[in-house]
């Protein structure tokens, strides 16, 4: 399945979040969203999954408005996992992952032996398993995390988006969840995540998508979105570009000197006003 913005927007009030996006998720890739703060990645994530209605523009399904799509055949075809998930009812952590499987059950149906094989699968995919029985709210921000990257895997959804999937996890975890998403690309699904990691991204990701106030930079492969004259004048640093043993690239990233700290209060301060997109 191949998720699509076309020209989309999203406006609250008179504010534009995001304008005139055009990019697309397509299976057996990992499409990466990086940009600074604020620059509109998680509003682009939650277009692409249906939570959000354009302003402006379209969100194609397969060539076909996503509009069209009922919400309980949207929810088995894409899943979301949200930065910093919250649940307050101190579910267990097996009953949180068949959640998973609820656009798959009618009303009143329960789950069968194959729903339940897939919720073990997913708990055991994200490493979550030995933790089945305890209670959600017992559990620390990164365990909690990978519970819900298994909720979504057990929606068994060929698109699966995900908004810093890593922020909460350890070193080891972090890896084994862009591993994880690797996997998950090369079975054939299509894959995207805002990461601000950019050393992860040039490592993991196929192909990027760089937003830069409220718009897009560039789409495209890896290689090229993360070049120099891409992600300088967005991050405003500059670039060291090192390789390591395996042959990973490896960016090390220096603070620019400004001449003052007047212009450099001067350059936010027009950055801030900038950051407005016009109506």
């Amino acid at each position: 399945m191949t998720i699509r913005l076309d020209r989309a927007g999203m406006r609250i009030r008179r504010n534009w979040l995001v304008r005139d996006v055009s990019m697309v998720v397509r299976p057996n890739r990992i499409t990466a969203l990086v940009g600074p703060n604020g620059s509109g990645k998680s509003t682009v994530l939650r277009l692409l999954a249906g939570l959000w209605q354009p302003s402006e523009g379209r969100v194609l399904v397969d060539g076909s408005d996503m509009a069209s799509l009922g919400r309980r055949d949207l929810a088995r075809q894409v899943a979301f996992v949200p930065q910093n998930p919250r649940i307050d009812v101190p579910f267990t952590v097996r009953h949180v992952v068949s959640m998973g499987r609820h656009p798959h059950l009618g009303r009143f149906e329960s789950a069968g032996p194959r729903d339940l094989e897939v919720v073990e699968s997913a708990l055991a995919r994200v490493d979550v398993l030995h933790l089945a029985e305890r209670r959600v709210n017992e559990l620390s921000g990164g365990e909690f995390q990978r519970v819900v990257v298994a909720r979504s895997l057990a929606t068994e959804a060929d698109v699966i988006l995900l908004d810093e999937p890593t922020s909460n996890l350890d070193l080891d975890h972090s890896l084994e969840t862009l591993e994880l998403l690797r996997r998950l690309a090369e079975d054939g699904k299509a894959v995207a995540a805002a990461l601000h990691d950019l050393n992860a991204v040039a490592r993991w990701a196929d192909h990027a998508t760089l937003m830069h106030r409220g718009r897009l930079r560039a789409h495209g492969p890896v290689g090229q979105v993360l070049a120099d004259e891409q992600l300088v004048p967005v991050f405003d640093v500059d670039i060291e570009r090192l390789q390591t043993s395996h042959g990973v690239p490896d960016l090390v990233f220096h603070r620019r000197i400004h001449r003052s700290g007047e212009s450099s209060r001067a350059e936010r301060g027009r950055d801030a006003d900038e950051n407005r997109l016009p109506g």
